[in-house]
């Protein structure tokens, strides 16, 4: 393993997100060979990290599909108690979702261990393809999704182009590269459509085939590469 940041290291092992591992870290319960961890350091698998004077051991990498059900939300704790994806995925190491979901939105969920490729599915740069259907009030227009596919004001900026298409009555298609906060319900409530249901049947290139509502599978070796590439 390389040399990673002692908060992904923690991570990788389990022992919480990077955001708690910093608290930990900050609260002096980490230790590395002996000495007290810092947020700037580094370390290798050769080295012994410690917490609480536990030792914290790396687990293996982990991909995991989730197909994830309305009214479960896309974190690996809820302060409210409510069902978590994590909950949902009983796997030996410690997975937690790539992005988010809303709660009552369905579809394809990435979780893993790999800190290093969350981070990179989920910066703009990479624009990781996403594709949504939507059940919308009313039957959109071809005016209403050309507005759609040139982009639409959101945040006092417009969205990227996206794809567009009609699936049916009160039906429709987006493939998005953007990750904007609510941004399908706010680009189809912007044209005149609000959502009534969203799914997500598609993330990059990962689908949903033979997996029913809540069910969840590992990623084949082939589909890991593909998405490192």
């Amino acid at each position: 393993m390389a040399r990673v940041r002692l908060n992904a290291y923690l991570a990788r092992a389990g022992v919480a997100s990077r955001r708690g591992a910093d608290e930990l870290i900050k609260g002096g319960r980490v230790t590395v060979n002996g000495e007290p961890g810092q947020l700037n350091t580094f370390v290798a698998s050769r080295d012994r990290v410690e917490v609480d004077g536990r030792l914290a051991e790396l687990q293996p990498l982990a991909y995991v599909l989730l197909h994830k059900p309305a009214g479960v939300v896309t974190t690996a704790r809820d302060p409210q108690g409510r069902r978590t994806v994590v909950d949902l995925v009983d796997h030996r190491s410690r997975v937690v979702p790539v992005g988010r979901l809303d709660v009552d939105t369905t579809g394809a969920l990435l979780l893993t261990n790999d800190g290093e490729l969350a981070h990179t599915l989920a910066h703009p740069r990479y624009e990781v393809e996403k594709v949504y259907e939507a059940d919308v009030e009313g039957d959109p227009s071809d005016e209403a999704l050309e507005d759609l596919r040139r982009g639409v004001e959101l945040d006092d900026r417009l969205t990227a182009p996206v794809h567009a298409r009609r699936l049916g009555p009160g039906q429709v298609e987006l493939v998005l590269h953007e990750g904007r906060k609510h941004q399908v319900k706010r680009m189809l409530a912007a044209v005149g459509h609000p959502v009534t249901s969203l799914h997500r049947s598609r993330y990059a290139g990962l689908t949903l085939e033979g997996l029913e509502p809540g069910a969840w599978r590992e990623l084949e070796p082939f589909e890991v590469a593909r998405l490192r590439s």
